[in-house]
């Protein structure tokens, strides 16, 4: 999962989807709802070795590994590190950091340290659904119910979306992704805010024989968004030769 969220932050209806077909496993990171009290600093080379020790745990030897935004850069340091823990990959709304890659724009990061500042939980939190989703879902009353509840469950300390913050501004596999042999599709919506699209199509012209597909219309949950469709994608991706 990404920057601040927590294993409820997949969504029930994208879930759902993928246990059709697949034994889902979703986590916290460590800082995070049930997971273990962070302390010290936190890189995201640390966060993959979390993903290595519960495949561990769990005794599974290789998965189909999907991560978004800062769980993406995950996924990219784990399939680097132990690319035999990695079935097929799938990196959704995320980058790599380097030349050529953006990270969240100055207006859009000024929005969210305000709201963030301000004190007042509901403006927030409408901010932080606005700017991860489309204009047209953002104005989904529903949808945002769903978001809000599951943000109510399971809320992530401001010291450890700092961390995190931090972690993401020092990621960079740019030079190493071309190592990668893995089956790789790359996904992003096409009105993402908080990572611009360009960052999808850099990953997937650095990862040999990447896919990449792009959701016109979505923003950055664009799992949140199109659930249907990022499952079957990650079904479609699962079912690739290695």
């Amino acid at each position: 999962m990404g920057m601040s969220g927590s294993a409820l932050h997949w969504g029930e209806p994208f879930l759902q989807a993928l246990r059709a077909d697949f034994e889902v496993i979703a986590y916290d990171h460590r800082g995070v709802g049930a997971s273990s009290r962070l302390e010290g600093a936190l890189t995201i080379a640390q966060l993959a070795e979390d993903a290595a020790g519960l495949l561990d745990a769990l005794e599974v030897d290789a998965a189909h590994v999907l991560g978004i935004s800062m769980g993406g850069m995950v996924a990219q340091e784990l399939a680097l590190a132990h690319p035999e823990r990695v079935r097929t990959l799938t990196l959704g709304c995320t980058y790599c950091g380097g030349e050529g890659s953006s990270l969240t724009s100055p207006e859009v990061l000024a929005r969210i340290l305000e709201a963030m500042g301000s004190g007042d939980r509901e403006h927030a939190l409408r901010t932080a659904w606005e700017i991860n989703v489309s204009a047209d879902m953002a104005a989904d009353a529903g949808a945002y119910a769903s978001f809000l509840a599951v943000a109510e469950r399971r809320a992530v300390a401001v010291p450890v979306i700092a961390a995190q913050m931090q972690a993401i501004a020092a990621h960079d596999t740019s030079a190493r992704l071309p190592r990668l042999r893995i089956p790789t599709l790359v996904v992003h919506g096409s009105e993402d805010q908080l990572l611009a699209v360009e960052n999808g199509r850099l990953l997937a012209s650095l990862i040999p024989a990447a896919r990449l597909e792009i959701l016109a219309g979505a923003g950055h949950l664009f799992f949140w968004e199109r659930p249907q469709r990022s499952a079957e994608l990650v079904r479609s991706h699962a079912a690739v030769p290695a």
